[in-house]
């Protein structure tokens, strides 16, 4: 009862903080990534470890250099999260922008589902909410959900205020089923780590044998949805662009994990060109293979 009381007490201060514009929330970003690098060391061991894997060609100043650039990427991200609490229409799509969405309206039109396919890169919330905003079809996004219920509602409360729909992971079926009239997109971040009990499959990731997740795969092949990959661009602090990229339009034609290794092949260039915004401080490499 204690904790559920300082839960709610907990999102009531997150809702006071959203209010404030963004620019002033980044003085206190900047305040957090002193708290969290220099004094918590927040997850700096999984941090240093994941991108010393990744990238064995470079210098140890190369990689702290990527690593506080990550940690300072996260603690605005955290702000601009809060801030979508009451971030209004018109600055969410001033924040971010989209090329090529004219190729799913011609899906949409024709009375077509189509799959889009991202990563845990850049803010992948607000991206999540402008795209909701910019296309004529239903957005639907599979996500993990929380174990602690009242910050879970919170976030799908912001999550869903323009009318995006969030469907949990394991009912993925059953959300799509209760649109399965209309023209929908189906938003999967494939990125995650999957349980020891899902892990069926290992792709080659950043030098490294890395567990994936099938889900986008076996939807694909079993509805025959084209696939859209959704590459994050980051602007400047706070501003995105996205381009909507082409990755597999036949799918019941690929061949097994053919999808999978394409998903985790655009994820990894994206990375490359620049690291600081993917989310290094998850334990992705839970498992090895057997």
């Amino acid at each position: 009862m204690i904790k559920r009381g300082f839960a709610h007490l907990g999102v009531f201060f997150l809702y006071l903080v959203s209010l404030l514009p963004l620019p002033f929330l980044f003085f206190f970003a900047r305040l957090l990534y002193y708290l969290l690098y220099y004094v918590i060391g927040y997850r700096k061991k999984v941090v240093r470890e994941n991108l010393l894997k990744s990238f064995p060609e470079k210098s140890a100043d190369q990689i702290i250099k990527i690593e506080k650039d990550f940690f300072l990427f996260l603690s605005e991200l955290i702000f601009e999260i809060i801030k979508m609490t009451t971030i209004s229409k018109q600055e969410t799509l001033k924040r971010v922008k989209f090329t090529g969405l004219e190729q799913l309206e011609k899906h949409f039109n024709a009375g077509e589902s189509v799959l889009a396919c991202t990563g845990h890169y850049g803010n992948w919330e607000l991206g999540t909410l402008a795209l909701g905003l910019s296309i004529s079809a239903k957005t639907m996004v599979i996500y993990k959900p929380l174990t602690n219920k009242i910050f879970e509602s919170w976030f799908n409360t912001f999550r869903t205020k323009y009318g995006n729909v969030f469907i949990a992971m394991r009912q993925t079926l059953r959300g799509m089923a209760a649109y399965k009239n209309e023209p929908t997109l189906l938003c999967f971040a494939s990125d995650q780590a999957p349980t020891r009990e899902e892990t069926k499959y290992f792709v080659d990731f950043l030098h490294q044998p890395t567990a994936a997740l099938l889900g986008v795969e076996k939807i694909a092949k079993a509805t025959n949805r084209p696939i859209y990959y959704f590459k994050v661009n980051v602007v400047k602090k706070g501003y995105y662009h996205v381009d909507v990229l082409p990755m597999c339009l036949n799918p019941a034609s690929a061949n097994e994990f053919e999808i999978t290794n394409l998903h985790f092949k655009f994820l990894e260039d994206i990375i490359k060109e620049q690291p600081q915004y993917w989310l290094w401080s998850h334990k992705r490499w839970k498992f090895k293979p057997e």
